[in-house]
């Protein structure tokens, strides 16, 4: 099955309905505040035991067409531009997708598609270069580019020309028209952990987030879907993502002042009758233990963080008396780092993410040929150049660019990936399976596993 070799497969015809379900390149792990539109740091991946390309091998250089050759010299009939923004301050993001794109492509073994490599530097600018210079090269579907709005600078190119594109953004202004984001949306991920949550038994929903375009994403989508759970969202802080000390939006919504000033009042009423009433001094002395008087007034608080901001703001929650006993932590894939369970705080937290299983397989094979740990965002090239050969290499679309049409990018059935399973909705919008996971010490355990069809998402 071709699906098993390249990494990603057809799902079974007939399995139909719902699913569920930011910037820049994190350094050594998830962002700790993405922007909109950007991909999001996630995915996995079995790869087939044997070969692949040489240890050490490292990325090829922006401009070069790296479409394998076959044995009599015949070039491949088919090309993919791959866009990536291989120069600039954002090389390191572009050369960790060329690595993966790479594999993705050896792992097909197949004779019929190969990549063409072009340069956006990460600007628009440079993006609907590239996309031109892909397009003149005879490119039947573009990959890429990783940021909004280099999409949507390389989008109308594609469209001049009824090229499809499958880029890396999750912002939905740039989707649609042709124009297939393989990013994560935030809502996806606040639904899908909400409604676990909710199925165990929490009703009142708070949020602390970054006071940007992503933070009121995110924001506006817990405010959706605790509606849809019949739950409550009883809290909204946020932080400015430029000030290091955040201290005062944690007090805000945990209410620690106001709670602060009632034990302080409650003090002094029972201060005023110990002295002839026993149960008063019996009740003075069980609050001398306390710092605050009441609770937060939630069930459970979504940080939408990764990385040291989300290890900072955590550990204030209970130093202003938000008992993690009592109300439980969610987030996003932002969490999906081994590296934050070192942090107590977080210990029993919840979040949204694709499913784990492939990824170790990936790491060590992506560290075994260049050298170098993948990061997480990596396996978004790999998935979506292993499905671009999938499409091209079917038997009724060998060497036919039609293998792009929309029928066949939108199937209903969808795809199985490196990051379980996928399908695009006409409007360009990805649907994922994602897996509910928990924070534990010094480990990330799925505690309700992502779907493996859209069929059970529906019925």
């Amino acid at each position: 099955m071709l699906g098993s070799v390249v990494g990603i497969a057809l799902l079974l015809a007939g399995c139909a309905g719902g699913g569920d379900g930011s910037a820049g390149p994190p350094a050594g792990g998830a962002p700790a505040e993405p922007v909109l539109g950007s991909a999001q740091p996630q995915l996995s991946l079995e790869l087939p035991e044997g070969g692949g390309p040489a240890a050490g091998v490292g990325p090829l250089s922006s401009g070069i067409d790296v479409s394998p050759i076959l044995a009599d010299g015949a070039a491949r009939r088919t090309r993919i531009g791959l866009l990536l923004p291989l120069s600039g301050p954002k090389a390191p993001l572009g050369t960790a997708l060329l690595n993966a794109a790479q594999l993705a492509l050896f792992d097909a073994r197949q004779t019929e598609v190969g990549l063409i490599v072009r340069d956006t530097k990460g600007t628009p600018a440079g993006a609907q270069a590239a996309a031109q210079s892909a397009l003149a090269e005879g490119a039947a579907l573009l990959v890429g580019p990783f940021f909004a709005t280099s999409v949507a600078a390389a989008a109308p190119q594609a469209r001049a020309r009824q090229v499809a594109v499958i880029a890396f953004s999750n912002d939905p202004a740039v989707a649609g028209n042709g124009v297939y984001l393989m990013g994560l949306p935030p809502a996806a991920q606040v639904d899908r952990v909400v409604a676990y949550a909710s199925k165990q038994g929490l009703r009142r929903f708070a949020v602390l987030a970054p006071r940007s375009r992503y933070g009121n994403a995110v924001v506006a989508a817990l405010s959706a879907a605790v509606a849809r759970n019949g739950a409550e969202l009883t809290k909204v802080g946020f932080f400015d993502p430029a000030e290091r000390d955040v201290s005062a939006a944690v007090r805000q919504i945990s209410d620690y002042d106001q709670r602060r000033v009632a034990l302080q009042r409650q003090k002094q009423s029972l201060e005023g009758r110990a002295q002839t009433d026993p149960e008063a001094t019996e009740q003075l002395g069980r609050l001398k233990t306390l710092d605050t008087l009441g609770e937060p007034g939630f069930d459970a608080v979504l940080l939408p963080l990764g990385g040291i901001r989300l290890q900072t703001i955590a550990p204030l929650l209970p130093f202003y008396d938000v008992d993690p006993k009592k109300v439980r932590l969610l987030g996003t894939n932002l969490w999906d780092d081994v590296k934050l369970s070192r942090e107590p705080s977080l210990i029993g937290g919840w979040f949204a993410a694709p499913p784990p299983g492939s990824w170790e397989g990936f790491r060590t094979r992506y560290l075994e040929t260049y050298g170098t740990q993948p990061p997480r965002f990596s396996s978004l090239a790999y998935d979506a150049t292993a499905l671009a050969v999938l499409l091209m290499t079917r038997p009724e679309a060998r060497g036919n660019p039609a293998a792009f049409a929309t029928r066949q990018i939108t199937q209903p059935s969808g795809f199985s990936g490196i990051d379980g399973i996928l399908r695009f909705l006409p409007n360009g919008l990805a649907e994922r399976g994602l897996a509910v996971m928990e924070m534990r010490r010094g480990e990330l355990e799925v505690i309700d596993p992502a779907p493996q069809s859209f069929e059970r998402l529906v019925n």
